[in-house]
């Protein structure tokens, strides 16, 4: 039997190339996870368009708890549910929650009309920036509505709401539609300056200002689990919507705010934790978002494309590793090359969404008269040692625009686990490489629970507590 002071709580952790239901196990002070259900996730395309598999997904996150809920002990149940996504996509709905829009997947490209039309309006963009925080990308929410409603203007009377896609799974579960802040401010329509949306950006993409409520901060309660038996008695909470949001909150960062964060994976995204944004001329030319915590301060990130660019790459080669054993084989055989005299520039927006990565690696380094790499090995010390540079160079603006120092670069993510890419970082940066053993955004996302529930008083006691078990190793930098 279940003791009363144990809490069950799951994490639904749905990210663009997978997605898992954690159970998390919350007692005396400590937290143990239990990964009940792993699935694939990709978009689809259909015509010039990608698309995500919606229904595939909830199909899923059901799935996923159902199964976390057999696993607890006899007489226990499930405290509380929370759900995290990447970034920027979103579900139009009806008054009834239904949906009347496909959902679109960001890497699609109907936005690149949007994106150039803004890049060669100074003016605006300025605008848009001072006003948001955020600078002009492709992936933006704002500019996938913008194109939604310029070409389907019908969808103004046919949509009533848009919800983010953790606020679209959180609806399903619990029957209230919600914006939640952190999620919402990867948009680009978020107003820089408070918790709520900007009238001046959401007038100037043309999005219906009625689609949207005031956002919610993380750690709100939305209701009770509906029609999934078993689960009825779990709390839905609305934990920090935005993965990369989760994974901070997981790390166990220095108080003193020295510390430099890297979640990786698909994307690098680099940045720190602020009172403040970052903002000016400056910042919009290095690209800084000033995304929000669950909490609702500042998290000005860089992103840096991240292990997209290897993901890709190995689509090319019949080698490419499966297990864990041919992972560590594909990296020890990378770190025993010479290190590259030359990287790639991972700012090069080829490297979006090309049909072969490995073309597109190859076509940059031909313009720039330099041979490709001659084995997969090969290409993966290049991207690595080039992502590495891209971290550094993230670092070096930061502390230019904040005179801020940073002491340390705390890693979580799949990226946390290539000692090769820890290291590039490390040497790159110049400071030591901070890499945990860490589930970042599910523990995150888990920490959000826990607090709402009262069974953890805030972040910095959470943090203080997780840190004082986590398994963690550094990489000092090596010149």
């Amino acid at each position: 039997m279940a003791t009363p002071k144990t809490i069950y709580a799951a994490a639904i952790d749905l990210g663009a190339t997978s997605g898992r239901v954690i159970l998390g196990i919350w007692a005396k002070n400590k937290l143990s996870l239990n990964e009940v259900h792993r699935f694939p996730n990709t978009f689809r395309s259909l015509g010039p368009n990608d698309y995500w598999d919606i229904g595939t997904l909830w199909h899923e996150v059901q799935t996923g708890l159902r199964k976390a809920a057999a696993t607890l002990p006899r007489g226990a149940s499930l405290a509380s549910v929370g759900v995290d996504t990447w970034g920027v996509d979103y579900a139009l709905v009806n008054d009834a929650g239904r949906l009347v829009f496909p959902v679109h997947a960001y890497r699609d490209a109907r936005t690149q009309p949007g994106l150039k039309h803004l890049g060669h309006t100074r003016a605006a963009l300025d605008r848009v920036y001072a006003a948001t925080g955020m600078p002009n990308s492709f992936y933006n929410s704002s500019l996938q509505l913008a194109e939604a409603v310029a070409t389907c203007p019908a969808i103004e009377d046919l949509a009533t709401r848009c919800l983010f896609l953790p606020d679209y799974f959180n609806f399903l579960l619990s029957g209230r539609m919600a914006n939640e802040l952190s999620i919402a401010s990867t948009s680009q329509l978020i107003d820089v300056h408070a918790p709520d949306w900007s009238r001046t950006t959401l007038d100037y993409f043309r999005v219906p200002p009625q689609w949207f409520s005031k956002p919610v901060i993380a750690g709100t309660k939305l209701g009770r689990v509906k029609k999934i038996p078993g689960l009825e008695s779990a709390q839905v909470i609305a934990v920090p919507g935005h993965d990369t949001a989760c994974a901070y909150a997981a790390m166990p960062a220095a108080e003193d705010g020295s510390d430099l964060f890297l979640s990786s994976g698909t994307w690098s995204l680099v940045g720190f934790e602020s009172d403040t944004p970052v903002l000016g001329a400056e910042a919009l030319a290095a690209r800084i978002s000033n995304q929000r915590l669950g909490d609702g301060r500042y998290c000005p990130i860089t992103n840096v494309i991240g292990l997209w660019l290897l993901e890709g790459t190995m689509k090319d080669f019949a080698s490419r590793p499966s297990n864990d054993r041919e992972w560590a084989a594909l990296i020890t055989a990378a770190e025993k090359l010479p290190a590259p005299a030359t990287l790639l520039d991972v700012t090069d927006p080829t490297f979006a969404n090309p049909v072969s990565m490995k073309a597109a690696i190859d076509a940059q380094l031909k313009r720039r008269k330099l041979a490709a790499p001659k084995n997969l090995a090969a290409y993966t010390r290049l991207i690595c040692d080039s992502l590495g540079r891209g971290h550094a160079d993230a670092k070096a603006v930061f502390e230019r625009l904040t005179r801020r120092k940073f002491n340390r670069v705390l890693m979580v993510g799949g990226g946390s686990k290539n000692r090769l890419l820890c290291q590039a970082t490390a040497n790159a940066t110049g400071l030591p490489v901070v890499s945990f053993n860490l589930e970042g955004t599910a523990v995150g996302n888990l920490a959000s629970q826990l607090i709402a529930l009262g069974a953890v008083k805030d972040l910095r006691t959470f943090r203080r507590l997780l840190g004082a078990t986590l398994k963690r190793k550094i990489y000092e930098p090596v010149k």
